[in-house]
């Protein structure tokens, strides 16, 4: 079958089965970039489901790229809480400053430039340039990879094959429809084609399927499991006479850099005097670590840490807290 023939059976089910998202356009591009831009940030390695949950009150709080460019960055940090990944949250503030300030809050349309912008890694600024300007990029998430693995039949390693996949995706990539087009394969392997129970009697491409029937159908895209390591730290909780418990605001660079969290070591126990252990422990996996901390406590009038303040547990849901320590804190019995 003649690739132009499947890319128009792929956007003709697309028009009758595309899924309704907030950030999406009903046909063609976007007619705003920056909500594509947001909505592309958010969805780097966070499902649909959950980022649908965040982005109408992001929108809703920085409707435009100016108020977004003009806002505290804490206070980005706090509405994007529970997404996790907030190196995202500081680029996207970032590039939205670089827009307004150096671009005049016009999203320039080269990929060269788009690719400058902070955060913008190559499969977002692709992503972005399809469905904010129709610009003809071919689009490699991971559902991408595994429609065109299955398609056709490409059962060696991703790592090894990436160029042919890429090479395959360009060649489909419709050029005069490519946000629609961007999208319909993005949800087909959203919806038809996932990893397990593949729907293959409703996808639009079965006929020219060659991994249809296979036994090994479920096994593509061939993906080398990364192990995760182990790690056993401790978190320790300081509370002063009046109830307050001690947070500081993490300076260090990362993942975490910004965000308010309460003393803590990803390795061993935490260096305190007196400390108690609570009894209590929290689990939290980061991409390729599985942590364990051990909850300790403490009380004095002075922390051991003098870059922090005291706070009543009921006013810690003020402060953009990581998922890990938000854990501590459920766990710890606080309501926030």
């Amino acid at each position: 079958m003649k690739k132009t023939n499947l890319s128009k059976l792929l956007l003709n089910w697309y028009q009758n089965n595309g899924r309704k998202l907030p950030w999406r356009a009903t046909k063609g591009a976007h007619p705003n970039p920056y909500v594509v831009m947001v909505s592309e940030f958010m969805l780097q390695q966070t499902t649909v489901k959950t980022v649908i949950k965040y982005f109408e009150p992001f929108i809703h709080r920085f409707p435009t790229i100016q108020d977004l460019a003009a806002a505290d960055l804490e206070e980005v940090y706090q509405l994007w809480q529970g997404l996790g990944y907030y190196t995202r949250a500081r680029s996207l503030h970032h590039t939205a400053q670089t827009i307004v300030n150096e671009f005049g809050g016009q999203f320039p349309q080269e990929l060269p430039q788009i690719l400058k912008l902070k955060g913008f890694g190559s499969y977002t600024a692709a992503s972005f340039s399809a469905l904010a300007f129709n610009l003809p990029a071919t689009v490699i998430d991971g559902n991408v990879i595994r429609v065109i693995c299955r398609l056709f039949h490409l059962t060696e390693p991703v790592e090894r094959i990436k160029e042919d996949i890429i090479t395959k995706a360009s060649q489909l990539t419709d050029c005069k429809q490519a946000a629609d087009y961007a999208s319909a394969i993005m949800d087909l392997g959203a919806t038809i084609c996932t990893p397990k129970t593949p729907q293959c009697l409703f996808c639009p491409w079965k006929e020219a399927c060659q991994s249809r029937d296979k036994p090994d159908l479920e096994q593509i895209p061939n993906r080398t499991k990364i192990d995760k390591k182990e790690k056993n730290g401790s978190v320790c909780l300081i509370f002063n006479h009046k109830g307050q418990v001690f947070i500081r605001k993490r300076i260090e660079k990362g993942l975490l850099s910004g965000l308010y969290e309460f003393p803590w070591k990803e390795d061993g126990k935490i260096d305190f005097s007196e400390i108690q252990d609570s009894g209590k422990q929290v689990c939290h996996i980061f991409t390729h670590i599985r942590l364990t901390l051990k909850i300790y406590t403490l009380k004095c009038e002075r922390s051991p840490l003098a870059d922090g303040l005291f706070v009543y547990p009921k006013e810690l849901k003020n402060y953009p807290l990581s998922t890990l320590m938000k854990k501590v804190c459920r766990k710890m019995g606080f309501n926030i």
